[in-house]
């Protein structure tokens, strides 16, 4: 036996006897690429500036070229013969990429963008509603164009259109010889910090900040920059409270500098001194019947349904975003009994309301009543988990969607997909939510999370702290037992205390995803025995605690990024998981007990640090239909094979001789 193996490798020697002396050639390149990385990420970290995205993928093919280079050269110790022809052809293409990514490295036309490239971008800007519209702008403009007016407040009730009148100055102002295109538009929410106002200003400067966290030098930073840009504009959309201009970065009134907040409050605008205060009032009658029918689509009316249809858009009282929802709500709709039938719904639930600003809220619960289906009023209320002007993927939600069981079970994970998909465009077209930046992601209105949020208040109970910048759990006398779902989401909580256990036997969804959050007592889930859903996704987490081994009904653990976590507890009980998700973990062993996970439908593996996946483990699993893998190991082909529902799979199967 020996000796068959000295022929078998002299053998493969003989094919490729220069693999060796072209892989330590190799090695010897992608050192030198190392340390062209190393000079280029110095030059990067002493400046203040925007870097190029040619500089960012650059830093993105080296760390990929490193990367495979690792994987190959375990791949060469391990080789056959009848492989080494195909790796050394792969060291040759190798070689090549590194020294063009060596030559590439000297950057000629610099690292950094140029200050003339950070002007603000043109906005997707809806399109105006008549003369009211017409009359606010020219107001706006004017103001604009007055040297002696160097600050200005607009305001009006939620959804008035504030946001869409200033999206079209901001677009003007572009074209404005006199500001060269430096208007920059940034969103403050309600809950807003300093650090965060900070980035956002930043990123749309395209600044790179050079002095780490520190709030005065980064004010001080931004302050320097705008000094530099000459007349310029920025624009504060829906601020809620006062805030410190000069806290943040932005200069003192001066001239050549433009100030513009929107808000809802007419006071944050005199505290912020603004010199010109411009309300945006609602639609006149006429106004508003051309909007509700633009937006219904121009449909022709028997008198009865136009004599219903007056009477619902007056109700609205002349808000845009109301008229927009409740149009959206009825489009399609023919039959006259169905529009009484809305009028009269319409109409009692606006009964006993003091203002506008309270009838609102009326008018958006009644598309969302509207919607009947309980399945698409499920799904809409989940996306109030988010934090407010949280831009939402839409692949995550419907994968929520699935895991939360709040859609029609389907025979396949396509077809669960194609539901969620569907769902979704139900939801925008009903103008309940809104398509934002691409076709990835939607988002809500604040006035419409704001009803979603008071419609959970009662049933199904919710309680949402997302993205409020709290630094600990709330106190347990803030939770009541009858909690259906609760969402920590994107705050700033480091750790939990020591012997917490809440007593919520009701809780079916537990969100801590995006926190600082470094572990977990282990009595924590004692007394939260029907948990469905654990989310922990980029979380600082190294441990879960033992206490989640007893969640028996928990459907879906969600762990996605967290990057620090090592191990995962005995899973042999959560028989009833059909979801576990440790993408992006170094986890460097299965957890104990996942081959008794037989209602898995999701196993998601992708970059951990696992080493194998134990022969038979995967055979147990017959139902699952997703399957993704780290990529530097191989499975068997035929356990794979025997998976019969799984339709979407990555990762190496061995290949069969």
């Amino acid at each position: 036996m020996a000796e068959l193996l000295k022929i078998v490798t002299n053998a493969a020697t003989l094919l490729c006897p220069d693999l060796e002396e072209n892989t330590q050639t190799l090695q010897r390149k992608i050192e030198l690429l190392k340390s062209r990385k190393v000079d280029v990420q110095a030059d990067l970290q002493n400046a203040g500036k925007k870097r190029k995205r040619e500089v960012e993928d650059w830093l993105i093919n080296v760390e990929n070229n490193i990367t495979e280079f690792e994987t190959l050269e375990q791949e060469i110790q391990c080789s056959r013969f009848y492989s080494r022809q195909k790796l050394a052809e792969q060291v040759g293409r190798m070689t090549k990429e590194v020294m063009e990514l060596v030559e590439q490295s000297d950057f000629p036309g610099g690292l950094f963008l140029e200050v003339d490239e950070s002007i603000g971008q043109l906005m997707l800007t809806p399109p105006h509603n008549g003369q009211a519209f017409l009359q606010n702008f020219d107001d706006i403009w004017a103001s604009l164009m007055d040297d002696n007016i160097l600050s200005i407040g607009i305001y009006g009730m939620g959804g008035v259109g504030k946001t869409t009148l200033v999206m079209h100055a901001h677009d003007n102002l572009l074209n404005e010889p006199k500001f060269s295109g430096h208007v920059y538009w940034i969103t403050v929410s309600q809950e807003f910090s300093i650090h965060k106002l900070q980035s956002d200003i930043a990123q749309a400067l395209k600044l790179d900040f050079s002095c780490g966290s520190d709030e005065k030098k980064r004010a001080a930073q931004l302050f320097q920059t705008f000094q530099k840009r000459g007349n310029f504009v920025v624009i504060l959309d829906d601020v809620w409270k006062q805030i410190d201009a000069e806290k943040i970065g932005i200069p003192p009134r001066r001239d050549g500098f433009k100030l513009v907040i929107t808000s809802r409050s007419k006071e944050v605008c005199h505290r912020m001194g603004c010199q010109r205060i411009i309300k945006v009032n609602t639609l006149s009658e006429q106004e508003a019947w051309e909007l509700f029918l633009k937006k219904l689509g121009r449909v022709e009316f028997h008198r009865e349904v136009e004599e219903i249809c007056k009477k619902m858009v007056k109700r609205c009282g002349g808000l845009p975003l109301a008229l927009v929802t409740l149009a959206g709500s009825m489009r399609g709709v023919t039959d006259i009994h169905e529009w009484r039938d809305a009028s009269e719904e319409l109409k009692q639930s606006c009964m006993g309301r003091a203002d506008m600003e309270n009838e609102v809220l009326p008018i958006l619960l009644y598309s969302y009543d509207r919607l009947r289906d309980p399945k698409l009023q499920r799904c809409f209320l989940y996306c109030s988990l988010y934090p407010e002007d949280f831009s939402i993927k839409r692949e995550e939600l419907i994968e929520n969607f699935i895991s939360e069981e709040l859609m029609d079970r389907r025979l396949s994970r396509r077809a669960e997909i194609d539901q969620g998909h569907a769902i979704l465009n139900q939801l925008e077209r009903a103008c309940l939510l809104e398509r934002v930046v691409s076709d990835r992601y939607v988002k809500l209105h604040d006035l419409i999370r704001d009803m979603a949020l008071r419609i959970t208040k009662d049933n199904p109970r919710y309680m949402v702290k997302a993205g409020l910048h709290l630094r600990e759990i709330p106190d347990v006398q803030e939770w009541t037992e009858d909690l259906d779902k609760l969402s920590l989401m994107n705050n700033s909580i480091e750790e939990i205390s020591s012997g917490m256990s809440p007593k919520f036997p009701r809780l079916s969804t537990l969100i801590l995803s995006g926190n600082p959050l470094k572990s977990i007592p282990d009595c924590f889930f004692t007394q939260m025995r029907g948990l469905r859903t654990v989310s922990l996704n980029r979380t600082h987490i190294q441990y879960l605690p033992h206490s989640i081994s007893d969640l028996e009904n928990l459907r879906t653990l969600s762990l996605i990024y967290c990057f620090n976590l090592k191990s995962v507890p005995t899973l042999k009980k959560l028989r009833l998981l059909t979801r576990l998700d440790l993408s992006y973990t170094k986890i460097e062993e299965l957890p104990d007990g996942v081959e008794s996970l037989t209602n898995l439908k999701v196993l998601d593996l992708f970059r951990t640090s696992l080493s194998m996946i134990p022969t038979g483990v995967l055979h147990s699993l017959s139902l699952l239909q997703q399957l993704r893998l780290p990529i530097h190991i191989e499975v068997p082909r035929e356990e794979v094979l025997a998976l019969k529902q799984l339709d979407d799979f990555c990762g190496r199967v061995n290949s069969t001789e």
